[in-house]
């Protein structure tokens, strides 16, 4: 089997590489990315695209069709990936996320790749009372982030056919440890506050709900997606990807996060305004249809394994929002050095 990874050297990329090499040790895995995070290591002297049989570079607004010959799954991660990343660049958020998306769809339906796997995302159910969302469920989203996920799957439903099989996992939102890891995310950033600040300041009420996905689990789902059929699910699928025993309101992963690093202090601002980002989301669907590929990990043994893996890797920064964990921060210094230009195209 031969997978090509676009976004690769991003959070969720190495893991997902690591997964597949391990269970499919014989399999060709090619990566492709832009190398804005490349160096942004937790452990330098540790490559995780080793585990690949070839790593390419470029924008996946230039994709060169020639790097889809023989594949049989096409992974989609490369993404401007968060809200604040959206916000300060709007308009590449949706040529990265949505019009990219679908043009390698084209090109992948084209070179007759079988498995199309996009990275969505459960944010754009944006706002949403009145019980967990399913899929049927109408969507709101509410940030550039949330509304290129929405159009890139809009633009995908159209590619589908009985021998292109396209995947849309909504994801809960990322967590776990990972070799380039992201601390812009809501329990890593938890866990990275507990250890260098013994305190944990939540900015809203704590009453937020967070459906919260561990990346080694994302990546299981992703090997489940890069050989669907079609007849588990249909031609064409968007799924929830998670699982409702990970829905959680944003004080419980603070208390889950004191449970396993004592003395840390959790501040609550009582009187902050609603946040609008607030969702509890059913994951049944994923549970019919890949009953082997749920996910596996407790909020426990994330935090555990967030906790040990910096402690191994020396992690002391108190002003950690300003690091290269912070994908905005990386973003900004690149195109401040003059290395990126505004559409966030190398120059150089």
């Amino acid at each position: 089997m031969k997978v090509l990874i676009t976004g690769n050297m991003g959070y969720i990329g190495p893991v997902v590489v690591e997964h597949l090499r391990r269970v499919w040790p014989n399999s060709t895995l090619h990566g492709f990315d832009s190398g804005y995070f490349a160096t942004a290591l937790v452990e330098p002297s540790i490559l995780p695209e080793r585990l690949l049989d070839a790593q390419f570079f470029g924008d996946v607004r230039q994709f060169p069709k020639g790097l889809l010959d023989g594949v049989d799954a096409v992974i989609c991660l490369a993404a401007i990936s968060n809200d604040p990343m959206g916000n300060a660049f709007e308009k590449v958020t949706y040529e990265i996320n949505a019009n990219a998306v679908i043009h390698l769809a084209e090109l992948a339906r084209a070179a007759k790749v079988k498995n199309f796997v996009f990275a969505s995302s459960c944010s754009m159910y944006g706002y949403a009372e009145g019980g967990a969302r399913s899929e049927s469920d109408a969507l709101n989203p509410l940030t550039a982030y949330a509304k290129s996920k929405v159009q890139a799957e809009e633009g995908l439903k159209k590619l589908a056919t009985p021998d292109f099989t396209i995947t849309c996992l909504r994801f809960a939102t990322a967590c776990g440890f990972s070799p380039r890891l992201r601390l812009d995310l809501v329990l890593n950033d938890f866990v990275a506050c507990a250890l260098v600040n013994k305190k944990i300041e939540i900015l809203s009420d704590g009453t937020p709900w967070r459906p919260l996905i561990h990346v080694r689990d994302m990546a299981r789902a992703i090997e489940w997606a890069s050989l669907r059929s079609a007849q588990y699910g249909g031609e064409f699928l968007a799924v929830n990807t998670g699982s409702n025993a990970w829905n959680y309101q944003v004080k419980e992963l603070a208390e889950a996060v004191r449970a396993e690093i004592p003395g840390v202090e959790i501040s609550i601002n009582p009187n902050a305004a609603p946040d609008k980002r607030s969702y509890k989301v059913s994951f049944d669907l994923f549970a019919k249809l890949a009953p082997e590929h749920v996910p596996k990990i407790t909020l426990p043994e994330a935090v555990r394994e967030l906790r040990d893996g910096l402690t191994r890797a020396g992690f002391a920064t108190a002003n950690f929002r300003e690091s290269q964990f912070i994908r905005l921060k990386v973003l900004s210094s690149h195109k401040e050095a003059g290395r990126l230009d505004a559409d966030l195209f190398w120059k150089n």
